[in-house]
């Protein structure tokens, strides 16, 4: 954990990407997209020391991004992670090859749990394996905000915070928040709902100090804000910095999110690919990557091993009555995009 700080501090991942452009026909390689920070470099040396197989690793910084690089074509990548929307929607698209999981014993030792959630982006779980999981939630300031009020999303509209709120620079994420606040899923496609929701954002927007994403944990950790909508992992990071900081997950639900691997038909190299879905489900690998990121593992037996003290932080592993209210955000299709990015951009330029 101490080098995963370091690192973020340091801002020393961008060496991370090893080899990651052109292609090759060597068949001892493999070719990783990924998220950043979403490994440690360490696993990379130790499979290629372990199989002699020579990753190449290239990195994006949202699902997005993923999906543009990915249709590119520039790169036949033999593995992917992202998130459980865009693995729906690159499935739906016919992009996705089916895994052979006799070839990954080791998944053996993830929670059959994550693999029911996921069976809402991947209903026969022929295609994915989750890597980790978390919430979305609200990080507070211990001293400026009243923690009864947390339990409502209505928090976030409280006049009392006014000017000390950030929200989340993301249209599913914000818009997550005031459709469970109404009592609506975070996936509803209906324009009514959706208008509603819009509106009590527009309402909100005098109060909101800013929008953002990556930077909202370190103005926390600043204490520049009251509160601020995060996912859990960043929240488990910025409470390590601070003592003063709190995550709540509100009464009415959020999202459950589930990165996922997946193999996509650009693969010229699948057996390697499993190989390395076996080698990260391993209980020590999964150990490195787990104190690098901060995220909450589905790996079960890794689980088994923590300490009590960890095994209770429900900032890092959400209670199951917390994911039994929560949803997972499901890939929308275009005209429904295109309506939440209309009242997005309405939003923002209101």
């Amino acid at each position: 954990m101490k080098k995963m700080i370091a690192l973020l501090m340091a801002g020393a991942l961008a060496a991370l990407t090893l080899a990651g452009c052109g292609d090759s026909d060597d068949e001892n390689t493999l070719s990783v997209l990924n998220y950043g920070k979403y490994i440690e470099p360490e696993v990379l040396d130790m499979f290629e020391e372990e199989t002699g197989i020579k990753v190449k690793y290239d990195q994006y910084e949202t699902p997005e991004d993923m999906y543009a690089t990915f249709k590119a074509d520039a790169i036949d990548y033999d593995l992917i992670c992202t998130s459980d929307y865009m693995v729906e929607k690159l499935i739906s698209e016919g992009e996705v090859l089916e895994i052979n999981f006799d070839n990954i014993p080791n998944i053996a030792n993830l929670d059959e749990t994550y693999f029911e959630f996921s069976k809402s982006f991947d209903p026969e779980n022929k295609y994915s394996v989750p890597y980790f999981f978390g919430t979305v939630g609200i990080l507070y300031n211990k001293n400026m905000v009243d923690e009864e009020d947390l339990t409502s999303w209505s928090c976030l509209w409280d006049e009392k915070y006014s000017g000390q709120v950030i929200m989340a620079d993301s249209v599913r994420d914000s818009f997550m928040t005031a459709l469970k606040y109404l009592g609506y899923s975070l996936n509803t496609t209906d324009e009514g709902e959706l208008r509603e929701a819009q509106e009590i954002l527009i309402n909100q927007k005098p109060m909101v100090q800013a929008y953002l994403v990556d930077e909202a944990q370190d103005e926390m950790i600043s204490e520049n804000a009251a509160m601020a909508l995060v996912y859990s992992g960043e929240a488990g990071l910025a409470m390590e910095l601070s003592e003063n900081l709190g995550y709540a997950v509100p009464q009415e639900g959020s999202n459950v999110w589930i990165d996922s691997w997946f193999i996509p038909k650009t693969a010229t190299h699948q057996e390697n690919a499993e190989k390395f879905l076996d080698f990260l489900c391993r209980v020590d690998i999964a150990q490195l990557n787990f104190d690098y990121v901060y995220y909450a593992t589905p790996n079960k037996a890794l689980y088994e091993t923590m300490d009590e003290e960890l095994q209770q932080n429900t900032t890092v592993f959400p209670p199951q009555e917390v994911l039994e209210n929560c949803e997972v955000l499901k890939s929308l299709d275009q005209d429904s995009t295109n309506l939440y990015n209309e009242l997005w951009k309405e939003i923002k330029s209101n």
